[in-house]
């Protein structure tokens, strides 16, 4: 019987996930698994994918990674920490076991790309869904971090109140994009921040990675800022699932 593993999440119209496991399958000549799309448009259908002969594990996007929970048995550290799962396990006897491997992905790609990471004052950018993994690693490593929305209310500031206080840019010398601003198709836009305050001292680190480089981390880079997309990290988090549902 064929592994079966898949990604559920709505709407899936780009799946890099879909195209990581159907490459790594071919390149590593792995032939008895196969990594399909499940599309539902309510949480409650992840029941009838959850019958899948030989389902093994699934991969959970935008907007289920919260309500996933309720359907599992249980969650590790990560999924914890951050409050939302992004892969599920299923043992042989049907456990189901939710992980969040955005948080592995972050943190390896970091501590790799800054190795004094520790010695560094952090500042978020969004407090969306997309922040969650990145505050529970940079709380992990005891990161003091300052969160910008652009509701004080939510953040610990908001981007007025940064542009009117340039001194925290200089305090806070690892910059952290987690909003979708730059994001295909609308490359021009940025978050407000003031670039002019920037340096070679700086590190910038966008969890987008299409394109490539964002207008955010292209102003960076004109003043000799350190940056770093999120391909990586990426692909550090669908291999870490692999690693979860093999292990």
């Amino acid at each position: 019987m064929k592994k079966s593993y898949g990604l559920i999440g709505f709407p899936l119209s780009h799946s890099f996930s879909k195209k990581y496991f159907s490459n790594k399958f071919l390149t590593e000549n792995i032939k008895d698994c196969t990594y399909e799309l499940y599309e539902i448009d309510e949480i409650k259908k992840v029941d009838q994918i959850f019958q899948i002969e030989g389902l093994q594990g699934l991969n959970v996007t935008i907007p289920y990674k919260h309500d996933i929970m309720a359907y599992l048995d249980g969650l590790d550290h990560s999924a914890k920490k951050v409050g939302a799962v992004n892969v599920v396990k299923i043992s042989a006897e049907g456990h189901r076991t939710g992980f969040n491997s955005d948080y592995y992905g972050f943190r390896r790609s970091l501590e790799t790309w800054l190795p004094e990471v520790k010695s560094y004052h952090a500042m978020v950018l969004g407090i969306g869904g997309a922040a969650r993994a990145v505050l529970a690693v940079l709380e992990d490593l005891h990161i003091p971090t300052l969160k910008v929305s652009r509701d004080a209310t939510k953040g610990d500031i908001d981007y007025h109140e940064l542009l009117r206080r340039p001194e925290l840019l200089h305090k806070h010398k690892l910059i952290i994009n987690t909003t979708p601003l730059g994001m295909l198709p609308n490359t021009d836009a940025k978050p407000g921040i003031d670039y002019s305050q920037l340096g070679k001292e700086h590190f910038l680190y966008d969890l987008i990675y299409n394109p490539a480089e964002t207008s955010f981390l292209a102003e960076g880079k004109k003043r000799g800022a350190h940056t770093k997309n999120g391909l990586e990290m990426l692909e550090l988090q669908a291999e870490k699932s692999w690693e979860i549902w093999n292990s």
